[in-house]
Order: structure tokens, then sequence, then C-alpha cells
């Protein structure tokens, strides 16, 4: 494997290793737990699990598919949705009322966390794009391809 592709390999793991291994990790481990957490915003426990599943599920085989290259187009896609979602479902810092206040602010620690998930999503959107200005036109032609990041002739991408 050449330098580059070793450095491309680093920073797709680098990418997704909040999910994999840590964050799906801690949902298996702590199910219970990740229920409850998935249940202040869903109120049923049903939706709650499976809500909690399908986020396992995108964390584990999107993240393997953006690190092997495997329809990584659009499993970074996924992941660029996934990480909006849980900005805007479980980092709402707008309802906390504690934005402005001086000192510690629950609302302020939920807005860095906020940015930061939308900030990984953005990353996961220059897998999506690429970095040779070919834009949305290779994933929209095929959009389950591969983008052969780890090939020796990446001049393709």
């Amino acid at each position: 494997m050449s330098a580059p592709a070793i450095v491309e390999l680093l920073v797709r793991y680098g990418l997704v290793t909040l999910f994999l291994p840590f964050s799906a990790l801690d949902k298996i481990i702590g199910f219970e737990g990740a229920v409850k957490q998935a249940q202040e915003v869903f109120a049923s426990r049903r939706l709650a699990v499976v809500v909690l599943i399908c986020g396992l599920a995108i964390e584990i085989f999107m993240s393997l598919g953006v690190v092997t290259g495997i329809a990584d187009r659009a499993c970074a896609l996924g992941l660029a949705g996934y990480c909006a979602a849980t900005a805007v479902l479980f980092k709402r810092f707008w309802t906390q009322g504690d934005f402005w206040v001086k000192g510690a602010s629950v609302g302020r620690t939920l807005f860095w966390d906020f940015l930061k998930n939308l900030s990984l999503g953005a990353g996961f959107l220059l897998i999506l794009l690429g970095t040779n200005g070919s834009g949305l036109r290779p994933f929209l032609a095929h959009p389950f391809a591969s983008s052969d990041p780890y090939s020796i002739a990446q001049g393709s991408r």
C-alpha cells in the first residue's frame, strides 16, 4: 500500500472512529441507558429501540463502507445525514434557556456539540463530493460505486 493510500485510510478511520468502535460499542454495552436517552426524544420505548438499532446499523455498516471504500460515497452521505439528524434531535441547545447566562451553560455546551456533529457531517460530505472538483457527478452517475480510495491511480476520483 502506498503512502498516500495509508494516509487516506488513516483519515477515513479518523472520521469514523467516533462511531466505530466507540459509539457502536457504547450502544451495545449500555443498551438500556441508550434506550433511555433515545426516549428523551422518542417517548415510546419500542420506537426508541427501533431508532437505536437503526443508528447502530448506520454506525457500523456505513463506517465500514467509508473505511473499506465499498459504496463509500453513499455511506458518507448516510453518515453526514446521521450527524445532522443526531445534532437536531439530541443537541437541542435552543431548548435549554440558559444559552446567554454568564458562567456554566447547558445550552452553550450543547451548542458546541451541535456544531461538532455538523462539522463531522461536513467531513463526510468531502468523501461524497471529492476534492478534485468532480462534485456530485460521480455519485449521481453511480451512487453505490466505490471511489477507489486506495487505488494506485487516483486520478479517476
